[in-house]
Order: structure tokens, then sequence, then C-alpha cells
């Protein structure tokens, strides 16, 4: 915005010549009150105060115009001979030398400092807006609010009427992330557009680097038409470069015909490096996700297959053999007690092993959570825990594999270390599905202070719960029970957008 202020437009120059000729004859109309009872010559310094205004707000160039229109409104007014542009003293023409020569030289220090404390603001905003962006990035929050904050900052730096962020498509077409201004937005976020006709998007790919375009004349295509449509004038771009490939572009439009400043590439490319960061980290949040995701579909298919080789094979020939046994029994004379004793010893042994097979199979991967989904096999977790279980199941139907998998062995784990540590008379578990997302909850009457730091099993629980895009709290103070809470959403395990 400084920028502009350096670089006047015709209407500019107009209005500080209005300034101009109004501060002067302000200036004389003081001088003229004042000569009465002070020297005309003395009061020709008043007019630095018309040279001081205009050099402020209009520059070098017009605080001189205004020295010598001053010189001259006095020599004419107040100088002998009055009405004549004629000085005939020697010592009124040093007078006015040196007045013309301090007028020039406080008129530019006077902008020298305008222009500086410009700068000096500018570059502060433009700090301020680039830490509250890197602060935003360093949170890792989401993309979506990194993309608006920066499109926002640098619209409003960049004195613009409007600025928008989009992201390259595979097929050719840009997407809009983000957009900000001062005007209404046809090609909103998450509109898809082809690149014809002139625009910022077209440019930036075509050359990979930073672009303008000062008019969109009667050109097609719909960036160039939206642009007429707003009266844009002059847009300027620059491109966003994520692990070496182009992301996408960020670009700033302005109605006025004023072009933007010179620098004006240099301000947005220092917000693109930060976009370019928060995608990158969030590409890799998304990437770790899904390997983890991956990790944790892969072993819940092992235990699933572990636990069907288990019982279509060791177990049922367990159950056969038990089968063979009890036959074999029945058979053998009554004479043969001794060894119609060993053979029961031997069924009854063997039915031991195989109630504990069944219930190593359980612990691998429950067959009712496969065969009957998440509210039988919460209820035959409650009926066999060693606390008594009151629960609540508030879901129709099926949920998501993943996502019953996971409550299954929460709930699991969370009972467990009720009847190993809480020291609890009773717990509740509630089970609710609402608004995408299923939220579980397991609370104990029990000691409380667990430590889920400590804890395997609950760092296990947490990995288990980050891997489906879950949230899992612990709330344990010592003497008031422990809470357990997971919120679990229902397209567990999708990979989080990155932009």
């Amino acid at each position: 915005m400084a920028g502009r202020w350096m670089r006047p437009s015709v209407a500019r120059w107009l209005r500080g010549l209005v300034v101009s000729v109004t501060a002067v004859g302000a200036v004389s109309g003081v001088i003229a009150l004042l000569e009465s009872h002070v020297p005309a010559l003395s009061l020709l310094v008043l007019y630095i105060l018309a040279v001081l205004v205009v050099a402020v707000g209009w520059g070098t160039v017009l605080a001189v115009v205004t020295a010598i229109l001053s010189a001259v409104c006095f020599a004419y007014l107040f100088l002998p001979p009055v009405g004549a542009i004629r000085v005939a003293d020697g010592r009124e023409l040093a007078a006015m030398g040196v007045f013309l020569v301090t007028a020039v030289v406080v008129g530019e220090l006077a902008a020298r400092s305008r222009r500086q404390t410009l700068e000096a603001a500018r570059l502060s905003e433009e700090q301020s807006a680039l830490r509250r962006v890197a602060t935003l990035v360093a949170q890792a929050g989401p993309p979506s609010e990194v993309f608006e904050a920066v499109t926002r900052e640098v619209g409003l730096l960049c004195g613009a009427d409007l600025a928008r962020m989009e992201r390259y498509e595979a097929d050719g077409t840009v997407t809009g992330v983000a957009a900000w201004g001062q005007v209404p937005v046809e090609l909103a976020v998450g509109t898809r557009f082809s690149l014809d006709g002139p625009s910022i998007a077209r440019g930036v790919q075509q050359t990979g680097g930073p672009v303008r375009v000062d008019s969109f004349g009667q050109d097609a295509g719909a960036i160039a038409q939206e642009a007429r449509a707003l009266g844009i004038h002059s847009s300027v771009g620059c491109p966003i470069v994520v692990g070496g490939r182009l992301w996408g572009v960020i670009a700033a439009s302005t109605r006025s015909e004023e072009s933007f400043p010179p620098d004006t590439e240099a301000q947005i490319s220092r917000f693109t490096e930060l976009v370019a960061t928060a995608v990158a980290n969030a590409e890799a949040h998304a990437e770790l996700m899904a390997s983890r995701a991956r990790i944790v579909a892969t072993a819940d298919d092992t235990r699933r297959r572990i636990e069907r080789d288990l019982h279509d094979g060791a177990q049922q020939r367990l159950v056969s053999l038990a089968l063979r046994l009890q036959t074999a029994a029945v058979v053998v004379p009554p004479e043969l007690g001794e060894v119609h004793q060993e053979l029961a010893s031997a069924g009854a042994e063997l039915d031991e092993v195989l109630g504990d097979l069944r219930e190593l199979s359980r612990g691998i991967h429950p067959a009712i959570l496969s065969d009957g989904g998440l509210g039988p096999a919460l209820r035959t977790l409650a009926r066999r825990s060693a606390v008594p279980v009151e629960l609540q199941v508030a879901t129709e139907g099926r949920l998501p594999e993943r996502v019953e998998v996971t409550a299954y062995y929460v709930v699991a784990e969370a009972l467990t270390n009720v009847a190993k540590h809480a020291n609890a008379s009773a717990v509740q578990v509630a089970v609710a599905a609402d608004d995408g997302r299923v939220r579980l909850d397991v609370r104990d009457d029990g000691a409380g202070g667990a430590d889920p730091a400590r804890g395997s099993g609950l760092i296990g629980l947490k990995d288990r719960v980050a891997a489906t895009g879950g949230t899992l709290r612990v709330d344990s103070r010592p003497g008031q029970g422990t809470s357990l809470v997971v919120e679990l959403p229902l397209d567990a395990g999708r990979p989080p957008d990155a932009g």
C-alpha cells in the first residue's frame, strides 16, 4: 500500500495541486492578517507549513511546486511593488532564495520521513501477518484454516479487492480452496474450472513463477469473465510449490487503475512458503495416518484369519477327538473300569484344552463380533467381566468394521484394567452414534489415579484409536474413579484431506 502512495495517478496529482493551492492561499491569508504587526519578510517562513503538508501527502515534486508557488504569491502580494512578480530589493531576493532552498530541503526530508514511516509500518504489518500464519501452521491447524488465513492476509496486505488461492488438479483444471474479498466471488471455494483465457493460474502454470495480468480485455474464459464482471483491472500471483512440484497459486486482484507495487510478488511469495509448509505437513500427516490405519487393518485381518484357522482347524479336530473318546468310553466293557476311567479323564482334560483354545480364539478375534456386531460382542464382554457392568448400546444396525473392532478392544482393555487395578464395584459402558461419530464412555467407581503414559495397554489403545482418526481421553483423578471417552468417526481410516 505504501508503494501505491509513491506512484500517484493523475487524479492524485490533481488533488495534490488543489491542496497545494488551498494551503498557499490559507497561509497568505494568515500573513495578510499579521503583516500590520510583523514585517512581511519575517512571515515568509510560514509558507513552509504548506510545503510540509504537501510533501507528507504527495511527495517531493509537488512540495517543490508548492514552494515555488509560495514564493510567487509572497512576491506578488506582499513585496513592493505589490501586484507585480518582481523583487527589487537585494535583501528580499536573498531571503526568497533562502526560503526556496529551505522549503525544498524540508519538503524532501518530510517526504522521505513519510516514506520511511510508511515502509516501516508496511514491514511491521507484513511481519505481524507472517507471524499469525506461522503460528497457525506450527499449531498444525487444519489446512483449510491456513488457506483462509493466508488468503485474507495477502488480500489485506496488498490492499487488494479480491484474493484467492487455487489448487492445480491432475486433469489440468484448478479448484478454489480459499477466497477473500471486498466484492462477491462467483468462483467460490470448491469450484473447479478450466484454464481458458488469461488468468494468474494459467500464467503461473506456464511459467512456474510470479505472474501479472494487467488487463482482462475481451478475452474468453471463466476467470476473465468474472474479472470483467467485478471490475477487476489487474492481478498478481505467485506459485505454491510443495516438494518440488507446483501445487497451487495465490493471487491478489484490484479494481483500481493503479497496478500493484513492484515488490508485491516478494510479499506474496513469503506467504506461499508457509502454505507449502502447511500442505507438506498435512500430506505427511495423512500419509502417517494412512500407514497406521493399514497396519491396524492388517493386524485385524491377521487376527481374524488366525481365529478362523483355529476354529476351522485345530478346534474342530479337538471336538472330533472328544466325540471319539466319548464313543470309545461307551463301548468299553464295564469290567474294564480302569480303562473307562482313563478315557473319561482324557475326555475331561480334552474339554479343558478345548475351552482354553476357545478363550484364546476369542481373545485373538471374537467370532461374535464378526457375526453379530458390536452390541452382542459387548454384551458377551459384560457377562464375562469380573466387575458388574451396566451396558447401554444406542446404535442402529451394524457399524463400519473398523469402528466395531476398535470399540470392542477399547472396552475389553478397559474392563481388564478395571478388574486388575481399579478396585471398583461397578462399571458403566455407553455407546452412541450421532453426527457421523461414535462416542464410547467407560466409567468406573474405583480408586482412580490411572496414568495413560505408564500403561502399555492404554498407549496401545490410543494408537489404535488415532489410527482410525479418533480421539481418546482419560480422566482418572485419585479417589474419583476413571473415565475413558473415545470418539471414532464413522468413516474411520480415511486419510484426512490435505487441501
